[in-house]
């Protein structure tokens, strides 16, 4: 260091510290002096543009302790320019606080803006920006000291350092002086957006400032396709502070939340609510530290889209209820939707049904679409969306052609932004379908046609599924719905989606030969849905099931699983209070559902987050309430449940297990074998070793290559029929718990539950970390039915395996020769 430092390499001397916080976890003082003395041999006129490249690094440091320490160095670097009081020295301490969501206290940084000020010299925008961000965060040291700074200064009322708020203020600059003027008092006026929703007098002073503007509402989806974007401006994520990066600017969140309200005032275009709705998702997207990035923009892109009448925004808003998960949002879209079907007099679910559009779709899952003389075809009939293209000549071409791009550029995009919508809107309508078994929902059957199988969407969904039609099974093939013996079903009174849980076991068997020997590939596991039945065990324990208790889940995963399967839960943080259990309510029912699980673990270091969530639970009970019983609470790190009751009230007990509704009680429990199947430990290839100080290494052994789950059941039963069909067929066997493949190398055991792998002699286990897209597609071989990640993994390394000596992962191939 000391070398670089004489020479003033400033950029090389920035790199060395960060090399050196790399591996350095103690103190700065003694023990660190070499470095420290070295940074002193650097010119004082470089010493900031030192300051600022470490800064830079800084931003860069994904690990916990090397930021931890580069940062306290920081601290030490810059402390003397927040001291001196000259005008330079102010500059440099700003431009480091800049860098950061907020630094030192409100006092000091308007003490060191005056310098800047007192000495004429102006504010940059980025350290207004940070300024702004310390009011908005409410509470970093005296932020109501900044406040009669910031409304004399004359400065745009956005943030830079965001790619939407960067792109609206070079656009603004390019301007006529008129034009920009408006624009910015349009921004002033968007930047006092912060009530829940717009009161009358703020739309009437929105809708005028919209009407002296040229195009408005093309420059204002142009911004909004940007939120959400990386940042331009990389911020320092200090000490305990959520990854700042992926949020939301505190403070643009509230003029941005007044743009998305203008939206609503602005005439009819289709891609308005096409921006709306990805607004919602974007700003929902989940940061470590703070859960949803900014619900109140999400929330405001609702409120916009329930405002806007026309039946893309519709879609939208249906699409988006059967996606989101966060609570504060999900009801916004709920109370949008319940307006929306009170208006048209008609129930909630019939708006969700007539707010699927067609997207161009002239046929079930088919669109062709002529420019000029070349062609497109998009086709979802699988419910997979793909496009062909044909030029001129009639061929089939890869790629778009070049007449298309440069002759029909807009409706090529619009082709396009069809094709997405699509793909959204038919996983939206795969995760309603699938939640209609317990709505239990009857149709009659002219309206289920029109909706369902007929239409151009949903129908790619409907034919692939199976029905009761007067109660009569059936589904659609070649043009007609027929039973298992192809007996063709005209019409009927009412229709109902079709359950295993109350069929015989050979017209469940009877349909799944069915749609195997036709190749039809369910949109979810239906004919092969998992039932669970009551066990003898559980009749036993009378008021709760146990077949679930004592696993390890890594929490986040199991909360987004529950989020999305309809239950609600709370991360556990290790703290000092208590949690409700997860909890499924069940009104058509009069019914909750109750998972029962605490967080795993006593260390902050090695069992928590940075932000003190638990990374992993433990799972217990599962247990049946009257809807409106009592709740129950425990402590987040365990010791036993309790209902929070009134001194008079008494607790209400459990319901008897052998009084739920058996397609209640499986579906329920289906869906804890799901959080307990995705989200164990036990099924991360990397845990051989147990964990943190190996104290799981005997449950992930357990469960790796322990007894099936009702999924792994499902599994073992679709290999079973599936393997003599493979090109690997001589050489795999499905064999107990095991798929067994032989290579030339070694025999090896994949378990059918987790995916995990033993070698033969010796049952040596073997680590293989599947690729995140692993498991997305099984090649040419059929499966009956989408989503079962594990199931294509397990192929996919069966197939590898088979054929080990042309492996050439060193990874993997070191395992092999041990």
């Amino acid at each position: 260091m000391a070398e670089l430092a004489r020479r003033d390499d400033v950029e090389g001397l920035a790199d060395e510290v960060l090399a050196y916080t790399a591996g350095y976890t103690g103190q700065w003082g003694r023990d660190s002096r070499d470095a420290t003395d070295a940074l002193g041999l650097v010119a004082p006129e470089r010493r900031p543009e030192l300051l600022m490249a470490i800064l830079e690094r800084c931003c860069r440091v994904t690990e916990t302790e090397q930021r931890r320490v580069t940062n306290d160095l920081l601290e030490i670097l810059v402390k003397p320019y927040s001291t001196v009081g000259t005008p330079d020295s102010a500059a440099v301490a700003l431009a480091f606080a800049a860098r950061h969501t907020a630094y030192f206290g409100g006092d000091e940084q308007r003490q060191l803006a005056e310098v800047l000020l007192d000495a004429a010299r102006p504010l940059p925008l980025e350290v207004v920006a940070m300024m702004r961000r310390t009011v908005a965060h409410g509470y970093w040291g005296s932020p109501g000291a900044l406040k009669p700074l910031l409304e004399r200064l004359d400065v745009p009322a956005l943030n830079p350092g965001e790619a939407w708020a960067d792109r609206a203020l070079a656009d603004v600059a390019s301007l006529d002086p008129a034009q920009a003027r408006r624009w910015h008092e349009l921004f002033r006026h968007a930047a006092t957006a912060t009530s829940a929703r717009p009161a009358e007098k703020w739309a009437v002073t929105g809708r005028k400032l919209l009407d002296e503007l040229a195009e408005p509402g093309d420059r204002l989806r142009s911004w909004l396709t940007l939120v959400g974007r990386p940042r331009t401006i990389l911020l320092n994520r200090t000490r305990w502070e959520h990854d700042v990066n992926e949020a939301f600017d505190q403070y643009n969140a509230t003029p941005l939340r007044g743009l998305v309200w203008l939206t609503s005032f602005l005439p009819d275009h289709p891609e308005t609510p096409r921006v709306l709705g990805a607004l919602v998702e974007t700003s929902l997207r989940k940061v470590a530290g703070i859960g949803p990035r900014n619900p109140k923009v999400a929330n405001a892109a609702v409120y916009a889209l329930s405002r806007i009448p026309a039946e893309e925004a519709l879609a939208q808003i249906a699409r988006l209820a059967a996606r989101v998960t966060y609570k504060g949002t999900l009801k916004e879209l709920n109370a949008a939707l319940d307006a929306r079907a009170a208006a048209l007099d008609l129930t909630r679910d019939e708006v969700e049904e007539l707010a699927v559009p067609a997207y161009g779709l002239t046929e079930v899952g088919r669109r062709v679409e002529h420019f000029g003389d070349a062609a497109a075809t998009l086709d979802a009939t699988s419910g997979t969306v793909t496009v062909t293209w044909r030029n001129s000549a009639g061929k089939t071409v890869k790629s778009v052609p070049a007449s298309v791009r440069s002759e029909h550029a807009e409706r090529l995009a619009e082709f396009k932004a069809a094709g997405k919508d699509v793909e959204k809107m038919l996983s939206a309508q795969a995760e309603r379908l699938d939640r209609q078994f317990l709505a239990q929902r009857v149709w009659p059957f002219a309206a289920w046609r029109a909706r369902y199988l007929d239409h151009p969407l949903v129908g790619t969904l409907a034919r692939r599924l199976i029905w009761l039609v007067d109660d009569v099974p059936c589904a659609y093939w070649d043009g007609a719905l027929r039973t298992v013996e192809d007996k063709e079903i005209a019409a009927g009174e009412t229709v109902r989606l079709w359950h295993p849980i109350d069929r015989a076991v050979d017209e469940v068997l009877a349909w799944r030969g069915w749609l195997e020997a036709k190749r039809v590939t369910q949109p979810f596991k239906q004919a092969h849905r998992e039932v669970y039945l009551l066990t003898a065990a559980e009749e036993n324990t009378r008021v709760y099931s146990n077949r679930y208790a004592a696993h390890i889940l890594r929490q986040h995963q199991f909360h987004a699983l529950t989020a999305a399967r309809g239950w609600r839960n709370k991360l556990r943080m290790m703290v000092d209070d208590t949690y409700e259990p997860a909890v499924r309510e069940l009104p058509q029912w009069g019914l909750r559902a109750e998972f029962w699980i605490e967080g795993a673990g006593h260390n902050w270091e090695t069992d928590a987050t940075e932000s003190g969530a638990y990374l992993r639970i433990a799972t217990d009970q599962v247990r049946f309430y009257p809807i409106h019983a009592p709740e129950n609470h425990a402590h987040a790190g365990g010791g036993g449940y309790e209902q929070w009751l009134h001194p008079d009230a008494q607790p209400t007990d459990p319901l008897p297990l052998a009084g739920i509704p058996p397609l209640v009680l499986s579906e329920v429990l289906r869906d804890v074998d799901l959080f307990v199947g995705v989200a164990s430990v036990g099924n991360d290839p990397a845990w051989q070793d147990g964990g943190p100080e190996g104290r799981f290494r005997e449950y992930w052994a357990s469960y790796s290559f322990g007894e099936l789950s009702g999924t792994a059941q499902t599994r073992k039963e679709i290999l079973e029929r599936l393997v003599p069909r493979l090109a690997i067929a001589d050489r795999a066997r499905v064999e107990g718990r095991f798929l067994v493949v032989r290579g030339d190398l070694r025999t090896y055991k994949i378990h059918l539950g987790s995916g995990n792998i033993l070698m033969s002699p010796n049952d040596q286990y073997l680590c293989i970390v599947p690729k995140q897209s692993a498991g997305s597609s099984t090649g040419d071989v059929f499966l009956p039915f989408d989503g079962d990640r594990v199931l294509g993994v397990i192929l996919s390394k069966a197939v590898m395996l088979a054929r080990d000596t042309g492996i050439t992962d060193p990874t993997i191939t070191q395992q092999l020769r041990r």
